[in-house]
C-alpha cells in the first residue's frame, strides 16, 4: 500500500487569521489564491505536506489535530506564542513529556514535540 497523508485540514472561523498565524508558524505560503471558504498552504521551499483551511460556521469542536517536531522545543515554543499561541491551561502532562501543548488564535490545539 502507498497511502500517504496529502493534507491535514484545519477547520477556522477566521480564514484570513489562519493563513496568517500558520503561514508565520510553519513558514508556508499559500499554493494559490484562496477561495471564500478554503485556502491551501505550502512550505515556502523544500517538501513537506500541505495544510488545507477550511472555513467553518459549526461552533461545535472541530474534529482535528496536529503534532509538530522540533529540535529546538524551547525557542519553537516562545515564537509560536509571540505570532498568537497560547498555552494551553490545565493540560495534565505525564512524567518526562516530550511535548508542550498549545492553542492556536482560535484556540484549535496542536502539541509542539521535542525530537
Amino acid at each position: 500500500m502507498d497511502l500517504k497523508i496529502l493534507s491535514i485540514v484545519w477547520g477556522v472561523k477566521n480564514l484570513e487569521r489562519a493563513i496568517i498565524f500558520w503561514s508565520k508558524a510553519l513558514n508556508y505560503r499559500l499554493k494559490s489564491d484562496p477561495e471564500p471558504d478554503f485556502a491551501i498552504l505550502i512550505p515556502i521551499s523544500g517538501s513537506g505536506m500541505q495544510l488545507s483551511l477550511k472555513l467553518t460556521a459549526s461552533e461545535e469542536p472541530r474534529r482535528h489535530h496536529m503534532d509538530l517536531i522540533t529540535e529546538n522545543q524551547k525557542d519553537e515554543v516562545k515564537r509560536l506564542l509571540n505570532i498568537g499561541a497560547t498555552k494551553m491551561e490545565g493540560w495534565n502532562y505525564e512524567q518526562d513529556a516530550d511535548y508542550v501543548v498549545l492553542l492556536d488564535p482560535e484556540g484549535n490545539s496542536f502539541c509542539v514535540v521535542q525530537a
